[in-house]
């Protein structure tokens, strides 16, 4: 071969090297294991527990959905990136009557569904007639418990929703809502595409269309959620990552080992008892959600002998929380004694927690006729969750509590979709469970997991009260937040009389990702976009 043909050949091979550098792959190394370096795009593997339920967020009432549906979805208006004060969104500014009866939303010019159609304020009007209009409190859960009901229920908040023109759309209401903006902010009242909600039916929670930064791509169930970057999305420059795929890992030790070996890059449901480990690696970093939830056992009060006060406070008297914040939180949490957390306005620090006593508990008993005990059924959570890391141990613990005055409980399970609805539905005589604020409105607490109204929605212990619930209509009908925070603590004194549940915890859920993850913010509420985190060096 003559010289000048190696000197061809050499400069064909560099600069098919200098080509194929060019086209380097932007994948997240942990996540497919080919160790490229990462960059500002990439795909970001997220490892969770439990598989979402529904990919519509207006019908579902649980986190492991909130967390995808976040991504594809948009409200009206936003909650700030570290907390629940609320800033604009879809809509770019708005009006508020000085009667606080009329709400009128100025809505952003040119965004476009996942789909390709316009929204507009029609769009913001078809979905909130689908939801005011279904009068389906089971399935519309949040609507029915948000907005005192249905269209022509007495409670109803939401008189008219109308569209002045194609940008703006106007909410008039039957009485003022404290609260009113922060529910809109809320991930189940995201818009949806109403073509798409005509095209799919019932099928819509498979095939989710929203305004969000990224698309729905697939779901393998019980395995993986995959969405992708929208690349036409309205606002420049966003979002940084190629797209975000939703893993499931059922234990928590197990999607630990998994972040470790690079196969994912991000998880939630941190053992407490594996922090140290995350902190000694120098390839991985903590994120602290910043605590906004509290974890409860529940009392179906309509079922005997849970209908009996004395029977609940006697069971309230059994339950150590230090010892059982000391096993299984390790210092993540703080005991509950009220079904809101401190950092939520108007929670009452002058309650007096029921101590563990089981001379008490058994006087209680007595008083009730059951000196004897009892026997019953405990459902325990199948999945670890933010306010209550390992659900099956808590159980076990409780058993052997209730064992001390003879109350012989069978713990019952089921699959995480399932065990919601049965216990929504009334089934669980006694049920361990949990709510991570939606607002950070004492509202979003009590009113929706304690009042009548919402009995078959999310008020699962099926709780009736008529005095909380006066009090609690007036909180929420007054703008005044100082008379708001008297009527909130004195319906918490009325709840820890009653005692429908046995407030455990509020907890500090930990998660760890990858010395890589830049601009992640857990939010108290327990779900956030990955609009702006990247994967960068």
């Amino acid at each position: 071969m003559k010289k000048t043909s190696w000197i061809v050949l050499i400069c064909i091979l560099a600069l098919s090297t200098a080509l194929a550098g060019c086209n380097s792959s932007k994948e997240s190394s942990s996540g497919n294991g080919s160790g490229d370096v990462k960059t500002s795009g990439g795909t970001l593997i997220y490892g969770r527990g439990a598989d979402s339920t529904q990919l519509d967020p207006a019908i579902t009432t649980e986190g492991e959905s909130f967390i995808v549906t976040e991504q594809i979805y948009e409200t009206l208006v936003n909650y700030k990136k570290d907390n629940t004060e609320i800033e604009a969104g879809l809509a770019e500014t708005w009006d508020v009557s000085d009667d606080g009866l009329t709400y009128t939303f100025h809505l952003r010019d040119g965004i476009k569904f996942h789909d390709g159609t316009d929204f507009n304020a029609e769009a913001v009007v078809k979905n909130f007639k689908r939801w005011a209009q279904s009068k389906d409190e089971a399935k519309f859960a949040y609507y029915a418990s948000m907005f005192g009901g249905f269209e022509g229920d007495e409670g109803h908040v939401i008189k008219e929703v109308k569209a002045q023109d194609e940008h703006t759309v106007v909410f008039t209401l039957n009485r003022p809502q404290a609260p009113f903006l922060k529910n809109l902010a809320m991930s189940m009242f995201a818009i949806a595409s109403p073509q798409a909600l005509e095209k799919y039916g019932d099928d819509f929670t498979k095939n989710p269309v929203g305004t969000g930064p990224f698309v729905f791509k697939s779901w393998k169930p019980g395995d993986m959620i995959e969405v992708v970057k929208n690349e036409d999305y309205w606002q420049d420059g966003l979002p940084k990552l190629d797209g975000v795929k939703f893993k499931v890992i059922k234990d928590n030790s197990a999607r630990l080992n998994s972040l470790i070996k690079g196969e994912i890059d991000l998880m939630d449901g941190l053992n407490p008892s594996d922090l140290g480990q995350v902190e000694g690696d120098s390839k991985l970093q903590l994120f602290e959600r910043p605590s906004m939830n509290v974890g409860y056992l529940g009392f179906n009060v309509e079922k005997a002998p849970f209908d009996k006060k004395e029977v609940r406070q006697a069971i309230s008297h059994l339950i150590n929380k230090e010892e059982l914040i000391k096993n299984f939180y390790e210092g993540t949490a703080e005991p509950a004694k009220n079904p809101m957390p401190p950092s939520v306005s108007g929670y009452n620090d002058e309650i007096v927690d029921y101590d563990y006593n089981v001379d008490k508990a058994k006087e209680l008993l007595k008083t009730a006729g059951l000196e004897n005990g009892f026997e019953m059924d405990l459902w325990a959570m199948p999945v670890a969750r933010p306010y209550m890391p390992d659900g099956q141990k808590v159980a076990v613990a409780i058993q052997a509590a209730l064992k001390e005055v003879n109350i012989k409980a069978n713990i019952v399970t089921f699959d995480w979709g399932t065990y919601l609805e049965k216990v929504q539905a009334g089934e669980a005589p006694v049920f361990m469970l949990g709510w991570t604020g939606d607002n950070g409105d004492a509202d979003n607490f009590i009113y929706t997991l304690l009042d009548k109204d919402n009995i078959g929605s999310n008020n699962y212990s099926r709780y009736s009260n008529d005095e909380l619930h006066d009090i609690l209509i007036q909180a929420q009908s007054n703008p005044n937040e100082k008379e708001r925070v008297e009527l909130y603590k004195k319906a918490q004194e009325i709840i820890h009389e009653d005692a429908p549940w046995v407030p455990i915890a509020h907890s500090k859920p930990q998660l760890a990702g990858i010395k890589e993850i830049k601009g992640f913010f857990p939010h108290p509420t327990g779900t956030q976009s990955f609009i702006d985190v990247t994967l960068g060096e």
